[in-house]
């Protein structure tokens, strides 16, 4: 804990990793809110202060940070008076309000009812003058790719809910030093409020006083003021809209309800208005009462009738917490929609030892052919009913869109006869096309951004679908297209095409079924992830399994000096006799375990491998996890012992003889729910049976699953998973690594080691990931075995965690690893 508070108070950026048992998530609340009230503490006493005043002189100065004192003091006891009002409500209420759902106030129609307007000019073009672009320009980029609707941006202005400026007409004016927590999943963040729950810190300076209202020197953990933001999935409680599913339609549908020519009687009644800001004030004040969950929010939101979604924007400021799921914090679209500064604030990032792979997955699109030959239609359709009526640059900025989509396409026709499973593209042979050259993409993503043509091209082309199977409902709104219109992927692509060329390359795939699509692969996350960094107080890195952790300083942050960057950390706090790590380099009849590429399809080698597991699976008690290289040699391996008999035992397959010992529960690709997998694998595990768990590294059980006791008493590593290195992405990265550590240290030999230890590095963090599954408490114990003679090498033994490799013992022949299995099991057993 000491080590995270130092980071913070030094605006370091840290790089931390804590064995997952090790109490990691309550190190980090604990010393982050303890410096924080150290930091509010100081301020209120004139000690810190985030304004720039230094040229001002010095009476001026302290007259303002007493003012500032003064307002933010005034302001804060207000709150947390009324926080404590609602606090004392919920302890003597079973329920935070009423039992009945107040009924939220709807729109009213209007009283008259006019003639229905011409429903296809709903979908036709405002007039479009290009003279005003340079004026627009500053708007559109603040506004492009939000995920919001120009409508529903002007509405968040007008009630506060978009970061602007503080005017004194606002409440609250205060915008103190904020704890931003970053993880993958809503479910881990969920873990962590609960984890936020468990602490307890004494009142602020400002707080402590009988005589302020709502003064409380209690120190309560609920003085902690915590706020979790989510997507439009996870809060929305309007439920024609939450029963779509899918994230894109949610989406879409949401932003339809908000757009200026949907019918008043169908827009969303919950969306926060000028007539229920009051509600909106209410939620804030529930939200800050208490540690809440990304559920609770929707259970307040549904109770009071507002939007959860869009009323958690007013909560921002006065949080002193903040949890958010990646894309949230790593988007700045989606940091500016959400009003959410990072200016000065601490940025924590648990489970980063994907963020390399996951900034880049973000910015990274994907394109069918199918999806442009779809949009090259819809334009088509869309030219022919309104190029009458088109005005202003609208007919030309449309035909310059379809002679781009048209060049795009004929590329990839070109390549539907070669028959190459995937290749490196060049932007040139994309903008190949007649006239494309005189297309400046600039001016045509401008002119996307503000005319919102893909929504009103998707939305024209169901409503002439209807029209045409005359199954038309005039009486609302389903012409509506309810997932993302294709042109809105064909934006991103051509999106993509403005970027910097060293930041990312172009590729062309075949998918399953053999459609063939681009891809635009972002290689450098670096510039992306620069802006937290610079923004932001402190950035601290955290997770379980972070080693190998040198990629992240040399690809992540090149730019940070070597005295800001700290690298951390800890043993695991279980006994050193609770874990048996060993490298397995032959099989039961003494063949060696080499799975690479070339040599893991031997028949011989995989019969070895079916014998080696059995007796494992003989040694081992109650559970044991498998995991393998790649889903698709799971399946060749699984095939191969169904159908063939194990030499040592004539009588059976290799199956049969692993299910003598314990029943088998196998991953797969296609494997539709895995808590199902999981649920049957635990059951047999709590009756006695025992299991056998095979899946695959990198797959979905081998990040945020815990095999704890039980579960996961050995945990088995087949080879070292490492990505293709013939596939064209992977040498496009491979290269860059290369050519850019070359260029910054003008050292060749240099960028080709880099480009070695970078393709290690990557397969190693794999395997980390998943041997981390097990050993979750302090008093768990599990086995941890590596089967392939490459984990003896010094270089690839090394990139494993320091816990792993001090319980590493010598050796790696058969015989000898199950002489200590046995005696490892034998012992625990004896307790």
């Amino acid at each position: 804990m000491n080590a995270v508070y130092d980071c913070i108070d030094k605006n370091k950026v840290g790089i931390f990793e804590s064995p997952t048992g090790t109490g990691k998530s309550l190190s980090l609340i604990c010393s982050a809110l303890t410096w924080l009230h150290d930091f509010q503490g100081k301020a209120f006493d004139g000690e810190e202060t985030l304004a720039n005043d230094n040229d001002e002189p010095a009476w001026v100065r302290e007259h303002a940070r007493e003012e500032e004192r003064r307002v933010a003091s005034e302001q804060k006891s207000e709150l947390e008076a009324r926080l404590k009002q609602i606090r004392a409500r919920e302890v003597h209420q079973k329920h935070c309000y009423d039992e009945d759902d107040p009924v939220p106030k709807r729109l009213k129609p209007a009283n008259d009812h006019p003639a229905e307007p011409d429903e296809e000019a709903r979908y036709e073009l405002e007039d479009y003058n290009s003279d005003h672009e340079e004026k627009a320009t500053t708007a559109v980029a603040q506004r492009s790719d939000t995920g919001f609707s120009s409508a529903s941006l002007d509405l968040m202005q007008k009630l506060g809910l978009v970061y602007e400026p503080a005017s004194q007409d606002d409440f609250p004016l205060f915008d103190d030093v904020k704890i931003l927590y970053c993880s993958r999943t809503h479910s881990q963040l969920t873990q962590f409020a609960q984890e936020v729950r468990r602490v307890d810190l004494p009142a602020p300076s400002w707080i402590v006083n009988e005589d302020q209202p709502g003064g409380d020197a209690s120190g309560k953990s609920g003085l902690v003021k915590h706020l979790t933001l989510g997507s439009r999935k996870n809060l929305c409680i309007n439920s024609k809209v939450s029963k779509l599913g899918s994230v894109p339609a949610i989406n879409e549908h949401c932003l339809e309800l908000q757009q200026p020519d949907t019918p008043k009687d169908h827009k969303c009644a919950f969306l926060p208005t000028k007539a229920n800001r009051t509600l909106v004030d209410d939620f804030r004040d529930l939200t800050l009462a208490a540690i809440r969950d990304i559920e609770d929010l929707g259970d307040i939101g549904k109770k009071l009738g507002i939007c959860p979604y869009y009323a958690s924007r007013a909560t921002i400021k006065p949080s002193e917490i903040i949890t958010l799921p990646y894309p949230l914090l790593l988007q700045k679209s989606a940091r500016e929609a959400l009003g959410l500064s990072l200016k000065g604030h601490v940025v924590i990032i648990d489970e980063a030892h994907n963020l390399m792979d996951t900034i880049s997955n973000i910015h990274s699109v994907t394109i069918s052919h199918t999806q442009l030959r779809r949009c090259r239609l819809q334009l088509v359709m869309y030219l022919q009913k309104f190029r009458n009526r088109f005005k202003g640059k609208n007919r030309v900025y449309i035909a310059q869109l379809v002679r781009v989509v048209d060049s795009i396409s004929s590329y990839l026709d070109g390549k539907v006869t070669e028959g190459l499973a995937e290749g490196l593209v060049k932007i040139s042979d994309l903008t190949a096309g007649k006239g494309v050259d005189q297309v400046n993409l600039y001016k045509l993503m401008q002119y996307l951004q503000q005319s919102k043509l893909a929504r009103k091209l998707e939305g024209y082309v169901q409503f002439a679908g209807q029209l045409r199977s005359k199954d038309q409902d005039n009486s609302s709104i389903k012409c509506r297209s309810s997932t993302v219109p294709v042109l809105t992927h064909v934006q991103a692509f051509l999106e993509a095409l403005t970027n910097p060329a060293a930041e990312g390359r172009f590729f062309y795939e075949r998918s399953d079924s053999s459609d063939l699509a681009l891809k635009y692969i972002l290689l450098d996350p670096t510039h992306h992830f620069r802006e937290v960094v610079e923004d932001a107080r402190a950035v601290i890195l955290a997770g379980g399994t972070m080693s190998p952790m040198d990629d992240y300083a040399r690809y992540l942050f090149p730019y940070v000096d070597a005295d800001r960057l700290q690298i951390w950390g800890c043993g695991h706090i279980i006994p050193k006799d609770n874990l048996l790590a060993l490298p397995v380099v032959t099989g039961p009849n003494g063949i060696d375990f080499d799975f690479t590429y070339e040599k893991r399809s031997s028949p011989q080698l995989i019969n070895t491998l079916g014998n080696c597991l059995a007796e494992l699976a003989a040694c081992v008690p109650d559970g044991l996890v498998v995991f393998f290289p790649s889903y698709a040699y799971l399946d060749q391996v699984a095939a191969y012992w169904k159908t063939s008999r194990s030499p040592e035992r004539d009588t059976k397959t290799i199956w049969d003889c692993l299910l003598t010992y314990k029943p088998i529960f196998q991953e797969t690709k296609t494997t539709s729910s895995t808590d199902t997998l999981l649920a049957d694998y635990s059951l047999s595990i709590s009756t006695k049976k025992g299991g056998l768990l095979l899946s695959v590294i990198g797959g979905k059980l081998s990040e945020g699953i815990n095999f704890s006791d039980a579960l996961g008493r050995g945990v088995v590593v087949v080879g070292l998973p490492f990505p293709n290195i013939q596939s064209a992405q992977w040498n496009a990265k491979l290269e860059y690594i290369e050519q850019s550590t070359t260029k910054r240290t003008g050292n060749v030999q240099q960028g080709k080691d880099a480009r070695k230890e970078f393709y290690e590095n990557t397969c190693m963090r794999a395997v980390n990931q998943s041997v981390g599954r097990a050993i979750r408490h302090k008093r768990d114990y599990a086995s941890i075995l590596l089967l392939d003679r490459r984990y003896r090498v010094e270089r690839i033994e090394n990139k494993l965690p320091g816990w792993i490799r001090q319980g590493m013992i010598k050796g790696g022949d058969f015989g000898r690893v199950m002489e200590r299995l046995t005696g490892f099991f034998e012992a625990k057993k004896e307790r």
